[in-house]
């Protein structure tokens, strides 16, 4: 380790002692205990493999100081020219080497398994709960940040939750050893290696000040480059057809920008302050140096023995540096555990099981509903809305009035601040909306949701078993077939992301049909349909709705065309939901 790196070491573990004093003082520090706890729950599954981490890493740095040792005696003997004990004891030298290499590298092997494992655990446990949380409660984080706490913090934590108490104890054990041998040859050099870290520390108490919160300015603004990064990618075919991709590419130049303004200013302060204490370290040694050397001088010391002293004295510093940086870990991991106890915290979905028998025929219902995003800016009010099965029911009126509000409230995303909203069964058994009622539901979302893949691979998502010849009906039936039928591989032609290489109405298509293929007894259709032409789209509705007799099916929709084939019109205007008549169906559809 640098002279550098000692100081940034020693420098980060004042700047967290102040930090942990501070959390101290004002009742927080509980916290980061409780963050702490949250790590631990993943470590302590494997106490077995730590415990031989650290078993591994005492005996490695054993035979460094046994090598350390012999080296000295090897240097006197070629010294004194004496040469009868020199090829034993450079068989031993080398043999240590041999085994300390051995032993570094399988503890280089078992941290990182532990590390990657823990860090698939993590990961794969956040991801569940991230899916699992309320959707109201989820969106509030930008998926830029979600990505960056599931990646980079759950990394920072998987690092050290299985080295962090190891390092502690190889740390604590390497120095207390080392200074064991210096003090056997040297009482005064072992108490001048053990004060210069502390007095390093002391002096760095005058010259930090401001790091503290450097690493968290950080952390936000890298959340805020991989947000923008995100939307971005997502969002390209948008750009380039605006034709506004030279304003995007300043846009992250000027993030960058602000990124580097932070990164420097920290950069600055630490050249600054490392020039310093850099230059109080040198003397310190230079003084064991000198000291070193009136021994040598005086022959009360070999040159082996004054090596012994120099290198020893180095790795007692480091492991003074490792025992020093036990702080500053323990406070950036709790600050990453944090992050992410925060998305696993979430407020989880409601979960009420339905029956399990296979349910053909279900009503979508709500009654007396009052929802808003916000409390104090509802959506809608007093709602009341009925599909039965067998027929279409339609959702017209402006955008923005609450259509798709509606299908979040359908599909139990969201629930009502007032009345209710779920299904009732064949058995008349009302069920509020929930997650569990989601698989009675076939979704096709606005929007492109075509992903990348060939297309057998896209309709499978729904249904993994599906056989080819249940994938081909169901386009048939979405009037997909006749386009999918003239690709080149057929259904396992590949498609790009968001359906890269169809045209919308394709795309559209491609959609029902997946969720068609679902075979829900409910299909929810949020402008489904806005690309297909007239004939295109009655043909596809009448499809599905013979497809299926029993099936419920709801669509939000702007097309009298569509209107006309519905047994149930909802107009949604000024938070309000009333049922209309053929007339006014009609009339309300044409002024949209």
């Amino acid at each position: 380790m640098s002279e550098e790196q000692k100081q940034a070491s020693e420098n980060a573990l004042f700047r967290s002692l102040a930090i942990l004093r501070g959390r101290w003082q004002d009742g927080t520090f509980g916290e980061i205990l409780e963050d702490w706890k949250f790590i631990f729950s993943y470590s302590r599954r494997y106490r077995g493999a730590i415990v031989f981490y650290t078993l591994l890493g005492i005996f490695s740095s054993t035979l460094a100081l046994v090598s350390g040792v012999v080296s000295k005696y090897v240097i006197d003997i070629v010294t004194g020219y004496q040469y009868d004990k020199l090829g034993l004891l450079a068989a031993v030298m080398v043999g240590t080497s041999v085994f300390n290499l051995i032993f570094s590298s399988l503890l280089n092997r078992v941290n990182t398994k532990l590390s990657l494992r823990i860090n698939h655990e993590i990961q794969a446990d956040i991801f569940d709960k991230i899916m699992d949380a309320e959707w109201l409660e989820i969106t509030k984080y930008r998926n830029g940040d979600i990505l960056n706490r599931f990646t980079n913090d759950t990394g920072t934590i998987a690092g050290n939750a299985v080295s962090w108490i190891p390092n502690i104890i190889i740390a604590v054990y390497n120095f207390i050893a080392t200074f064991i041998v210096i003090w056997h040859y040297s009482h005064i050099m072992s108490l001048l290696s053990f004060a210069s870290a502390p007095v390093m520390l002391l002096m760095s108490r005058f010259v930090i000040r401001r790091q503290r919160e450097y690493n968290k300015k950080s952390r936000e603004m890298s959340s805020k480059v991989m947000t923008f990064e995100v939307e971005t990618f997502y969002n390209m075919d948008t750009i380039k057809s605006f034709g506004i991709s030279p304003l995007y590419g300043e846009k992250l130049r000027g993030w960058q920008d602000r990124y580097k303004d932070i990164y420097l200013d920290h950069n600055l302060f630490t050249i600054k302050t490392n020039i310093f204490m850099n230059v109080m370290g040198r003397l310190i040694y230079f003084g064991i140096f000198g000291y070193c050397l009136y021994l040598l001088w005086t022959h009360e010391i070999t040159y082996g023995t004054m090596t012994l002293f120099l290198t020893q004295r180095s790795r007692m510093s480091s492991a003074f540096n490792n025992i020093v940086s036990i702080a500053p870990s323990f406070l950036t991991t709790s600050v990453s555990a944090h992050r992410i106890k925060e998305l696993a915290e979430l407020p989880k979905e409601a979960h009420v099981p339905a029956e399990t028998e296979d349910i053909r025929r279900l009503s979508v219902v709500m009654e007396d509903v009052d929802f808003g995003y916000d409390a104090a800016a509802p959506v809608l009010q007093n709602v009341s809305f009925k599909a039965e099965p067998g027929e279409i029911a339609a959702l017209v009126g402006p955008s923005g009035q609450g259509k798709t509000t509606m299908i979040r409230l359908m599909l139990g995303l969201v629930t009502p601040q007032k009345g209710t909203a779920g299904i009732i069964t064949e058995k008349n058994t009302f069920i509020p909306g929930n997650a569990d009622i989601r698989r009675y539901f076939s979704y096709v979302p606005q929007g492109n949701t075509i992903l990348s893949g060939t297309v057998a691979e896209n309709m499978r998502i729904v249904k993994e078993d599906a056989t080819d010849e249940e994938i081909i009906a169901c386009l048939k039936t979405a009037c997909a077939w006749e386009f999918i039928e003239r690709m080149p591989q057929g259904i396992n032609n590949p498609v790009g992301e968001r359906g890269r290489g169809l045209s919308e109405g394709q795309a559209q298509r491609l959609a029902i049909a997946r969720a068609l293929l679902r075979d829900a007894p409910v299909l929810l259709l949020d402008e489904a349909t806005s690309a297909l032409d007239v004939a295109t789209e009655r043909e596809v509705l009448r499809n599905i709705m013979s497809d299926h007799t029993e099936r419920t099916c709801i669509v939000t929709t702007h097309r009298p065309s569509v209107l006309t084939m519905c047994s149930r019109v909802y107009g949604v205007m000024d938070k309000e939901v009333r049922e209309l008549s053929e007339e006014e169906s009609a009339r309300l559809a044409m002024d949209f």
